[in-house]
């Protein structure tokens, strides 16, 4: 338990953070990497350069002054980082470094004002958060590893398979290099891919939604390659370009919380963007298959017909679903944009609704719902990459 002189303190900072908030955790990162550049083998290097880690980071350090007399409050944030980081394999040891480094970088940015004072209760409080990280990863690599076929940290797959879905996107398939078994998953879940790029320095780690159904032959993810000149591209353009069947990649087990409720059997409908449809691909392959009756709809945009992945399977599946509206728009026909009237149209409005793709449209297709009358709880979100912020209208 923190003192309540601690939580005073803690809570008295929160206004500060919030102007210096990006400048801390950037001074931060630069010094924990130039201290410990082994932990660019973890960390997303193209999340670094564009400054999203930084902002994420500085908005889950500033949301924990302000509930640090009521912890409790931000557990579900800490569950869905704790995600992130178990996924990428981060343990115990990391978090006294990290500490220590983000001490620093408060003591650094704000000098004279940092005081012992502050800087003493900042390290009691870290201390409990890190230890709240600590035991939530725990219990997720605990529940990962306890699945037949599960592990913790990193395993060896063979790609068994790789087939084009679209002219930019293309799927793998993976099986464990060892022959056991393929453990099962929530659809909507993600893995962590890790590979060793010829010519760069540090592994690179990237997150992919698995876009099939939980079955015991493989996971699947599927890729959507990226500019050759942006810094985001260098894990997809390698696997397209240079993985092949039969090559090894190392995987983290299944990870995340954007995922179907598979208990409930009210309607569903998914909205989705770009690759944003690979986690959706999961969701509503596994109606068809255990929930054939739940009535599904899926709404989808991508550029033109040719970066549209997945047509002839959503058809597919809906040949065994008692009730499931598909509707597939193209923004370069200049009409080929969801709207506001189209989400009106196509939704179901007395279930949840699941949205995934870039930012811009993630939030657009969020504020439509909103200001059509569903309500927060009935809309889930997954974002690529560390959480940023939506400008969302209040529902």
């Amino acid at each position: 338990m923190l003192s309540q002189k601690t939580i005073d303190i803690v809570k008295s900072t929160a206004p500060v953070l919030e102007v210096h908030g990006v400048a801390i955790t950037t001074a931060f990162y630069k010094n924990l990497f130039n201290a410990h550049p082994e932990l660019l083998n973890i960390f997303n290097h193209a999340n670094q350069a564009k400054g999203r880690q930084q902002t994420a980071l500085a908005n889950a350090v500033y949301a924990a002054a302000v509930h640090i007399d009521n912890l409790a409050t931000i557990i579900p944030a800490v569950k869905q980082i704790g995600q992130k980081h178990v996924s990428l394999g981060i343990k115990p040891e990391h978090y006294p470094i990290v500490g220590e480094h983000l001490l620093g970088a408060i003591k650094e940015v704000l000098g004279d004002a940092a005081t012992d004072d502050i800087i003493n209760a900042w390290a009691e409080a870290y201390g409990v958060i890190a230890d709240a990280f600590i035991g939530i990863e725990e219990e997720m690599y605990v529940a990962a590893e306890s699945k037949e076929g599960g592990w913790r940290f990193f395993k060896d797959f063979v790609i068994a398979d790789k087939v084009k879905e679209s002219n930019n996107i293309t799927s793998f398939y993976l099986k464990p290099a060892d022959g056991s078994a393929v453990p099962t998953y929530e659809p909507g879940q993600f893995i962590t891919i890790r590979v060793l790029i010829p010519g760069e320095k540090y592994l690179m780690n990237r997150q992919y939604s698995l876009s099939k159904a939980a079955d015991s032959e493989s996971f699947r993810i599927s890729v959507k390659k990226e500019d050759e000149n942006n810094p985001e591209g260098k894990v997809s353009v390698h696997l397209h370009n240079n993985v092949n069947i039969g090559d090894i990649v190392e995987l983290t087990a299944p990870a995340g919380e954007f995922v179907l409720n598979s208990e409930k059997t009210t309607s569903v409908t998914f909205v989705s963007g770009g690759v944003g449809i690979t986690p959706m691909m999961s969701m509503f392959e596994t109606i068809a298959k255990n929930q054939p009756n739940r009535p599904v709809s899926f709404i989808y945009s991508a550029r033109n017909e040719s970066l549209h992945p997945f047509d002839k399977d959503i058809k597919a599946l809906m040949e065994k679903m008692d009730d499931a509206k598909y509707v597939a728009l193209y923004s370069d026909s200049g009409d080929g944009f969801i709207t506001k009237d189209l989400l009106k149209e196509h939704t179901r409005k007395d279930g949840d609704v699941y949205v995934c793709g870039p930012v811009g449209f993630m939030e657009a297709m969020i504020n439509h719902l909103l200001e059509l009358g569903y309500s927060n709880e009935q809309i889930h979100f997954e974002f690529f990459g560390p959480a940023l912020q939506l400008d969302l209208v209040e529902a």
